[in-house]
Formats: structure tokens, sequence, C-alpha cells
């Protein structure tokens, strides 16, 4: 991750709705641990451990190759996930439903990158007939899954119960809930049928190895650059930018002067260039 100066009067692209900021979607999953230098060390939650560990030894080499070949699929998935308002990892959803194959077909008759029914499908706008199968359109069925993933946190508000609904369905997860009388996750998971909780388990474990140590991104404080003057300070705030980037596309999605963002945040590309 990298500290990033932008203008905030022209950093948005187009007015949508987001369902939950991005950044603490799924805050109960990972932990920050502040280092001496300044670095911030992402931390597996510790309720999440056990989940994990086995996947990772088993997944873990397939997993860092999928990295290299899937980029291209995840530059779109997060452009559509961001457009609906939605955390950009939920494009790991994906990765553990089908492994991002298109024509990926389940034992029950799920198609497709995101694995849907042929009733879910055509609920959420897709062509499904003997003729045409939208499910298996990438960009397509990634609304469709964005616009269910949105119906469902609706209901939920808690992703990891979202996860757990894509997989089982709503009528798993509410029955979980009464159980349990509780709608945290971590609460009633025992509640849940062995493959949705299954399901949430990959999820972390691949969301880990993606955004975690080890994962395409990396955690970069930046101090603040010498050339910002008094007025840049009032003018401007950090965020934080998790992925790699390049400085000219960032610049244009913050709608902000190359130069402007050049003088603010020195050395940006190489900073996010850490860990290829």
């Amino acid at each position: 991750r990298s500290r990033l100066f932008k203008d905030p009067v022209d950093s948005t692209i187009a007015p949508v709705t987001v369902a939950n900021d991005p950044k603490t979607g799924f805050k109960d999953l990972f932990v920050a641990k502040p280092e001496e230098q300044g670095l911030t060390q992402v931390q597996l939650n510790p309720r999440a451990i056990s989940f994990v560990d086995d996947y990772m030894a088993k997944n873990r080499k397939s997993l860092e190759k999928l990295k290299g070949w899937g980029r291209p699929y995840f530059d779109m998935i997060d452009a559509v996930l961001t457009y609906h308002g939605l955390p950009k990892e939920l494009k790991y959803l994906a990765v553990i439903e089908s492994y991002l194959k298109t024509y990926a077909v389940s034992w029950v008759g799920a198609v497709g990158p995101w694995q849907f029914m042929p009733e879910t499908g055509r609920r959420f706008g897709l062509k499904v007939n003997a003729y045409v199968d939208e499910r298996t359109d990438y960009y397509k069925s990634t609304h469709a899954a964005a616009k269910y993933l949105s119906e469902l946190y609706n209901i939920y508000k808690h992703w990891l119960l979202v996860i757990a609904a894509y997989n089982g369905g709503p009528g798993n997860v509410d029955a979980a809930i009464r159980k349990s009388k509780s709608k945290n996750f971590w609460d009633l998971q025992h509640y849940l049928p062995a493959e949705s909780r299954d399901h949430v388990k990959k999820f972390i474990a691949t969301h880990y190895i993606m955004e975690g140590q080890g994962g395409v991104t990396t955690t970069v404080t930046a101090d603040i650059p010498a050339e910002a003057t008094g007025d840049d300070l009032a003018n401007t705030e950090v965020i934080v930018l998790s992925g790699k980037y390049n400085s000219l596309v960032v610049s244009k999605y913050l709608s902000m002067d190359i130069a402007d963002f050049n003088r603010l945040n020195p050395s940006f590309d190489q900073q996010v260039a850490v860990g290829d």
C-alpha cells in the first residue's frame, strides 16, 4: 500500500452508492501491526488462522501463479466492483468459485466464473436459454454477481455472511443466525453447513495469499514530500491505495494534473513496484 496525496475536489469519476468502505469491508479479517521502521505489517486475524493453514499449504503455489495470469481478469472485475460500490477484495470470490474459468460447471449445474444457477442468473439480468448462456460472459456475469452481492450485503451487513450466503443460500445463513442468536460470522460459523464454512475458509485463505503477506499488494508508508507547501497540506488528504498502479493511471482517475501528482507523490511508481 502506498500513501497517496490527492485533490479532494476532483477525486470522483462517477457518483456511486457505496455499500461499504472497501478499506473496512474486511476489517475483522486482517489486523495491522505497526513496525518500528514506519512500515505496517499485515497480519491475519487470530480467529481466522485455524481456517486457512491447510488450504494455504495445499493451494499457495497455484494461487501464486494465478496472480500473474489472472491480472487482466482482476482488473476488469475491480472496475465492475468499483462501479457498484463494492470492496475489490470480493474478486477473490470468483477465484474460489471457478478459479476464473469461464466455462466452469459445478455438479449442481452452476456455470461460469461466478457459478450462477440458471434461475439466479436470469434474476440478475443474464440470458440463459438453449441458445445463449451469459453466465459464461465475464463482463455481464460480473455485473450480475455485483448486483447479487449488493443484495446480500443489504440483508446481512457483514461480508463474510454474504460469502456464506452466496454459496449456501440466504436460508442457511438465516437459520444459523436464529440458532446462534448472533449476526457475527465468528459466532455463528458452526451453525452453517460444512460446505459454506469451507467456502468462507477458502475465501479467507485466498484473500490472505493475495492481499496479505506474500500478496501482490506491498505495504509502504511514504513520508510527506519536502516539496509539499502549507497550502498543499491544507487542500489535500492522504489515502491508502491497495494494488499496483501506474502514476498516469491514478492521476487520470483522480482528474489530477500529472505534474502535481508527481510533485506530491515522488517516486510513486518505484514504491508500488516493490515486490514484483
